[in-house]
């Protein structure tokens, strides 16, 4: 169980947050400079946090008008994309424009969120894809979104917090592989992850 979740007390009513709605979409977008990281030309991660959360929660019920008592299934759906603690979660998107593109290049990438890792200094974290569904399909065709968890041990955490180990994330599929080095402000936002 994460102490961290987001409870249905915490929803505000949609009328509340309609006036709130263009001040919190201002907060949000400055709060997520620093939590995106693009590996190579159509990948990027998205890292996300209690607050990243609990705004796509409010901002959900909002556009769709859902009531408290549909909200909890979501709730249910989005806490386990909120960090424990121990661990970075991350939104891995890949975002092709041309939709004809998009269909031939996920159907080589079945399996891309399997080879996905975060290298700190000499150490490796391999993600973990979410298992609320396969986004792999049979046939190899891979989905445009996936959710990653990188887990932590205190001694992980301790080398993440240290700048002077470098810190860089790995795409290692055969049709595609990329590697992108973690900024100092990316590394500093995610590391209040771990507070």
């Amino acid at each position: 169980m994460n102490n961290r979740e987001i409870k249905i007390e915490e929803i505000i009513s949609n009328k509340e947050y309609g006036k709130q709605r263009k001040d919190r979409r201002k907060e949000i977008i400055n709060f997520k400079k620093n939590r995106r990281l693009d590996i190579g030309p159509v990948v990027s991660l998205y890292f996300e946090s209690r607050s990243t959360m609990l705004y796509q929660i409010q901002e959900m019920g909002y556009v769709e008008q859902i009531s408290n008592e549909e909200l909890q299934l979501e709730l249910d759906s989005y806490n386990s994309l909120v960090p424990n603690g121990k661990e970075l979660i991350a939104t891995m998107m890949i975002e092709i424009d041309d939709p004809l593109r998009r269909k031939n290049f996920l159907s080589r990438l079945g399996g891309i969120e399997e080879k996905v890792k975060l290298i700190i200094g000499d150490a490796e974290i391999l993600a973990e894809a979410e298992k609320d569904l396969d986004r792999t399909t049979a046939d190899g065709k891979a989905s445009a979104v996936h959710f990653l968890h990188f887990l932590f041990t205190d001694e992980l955490i301790n080398k993440f917090k240290n700048y002077s180990n470098s810190l860089q994330i790995v795409i290692d599929h055969f049709y595609y592989g990329h590697l992108a080095i973690v900024s100092d402000e990316i590394r500093k936002s995610l590391s209040k992850e771990f507070s």
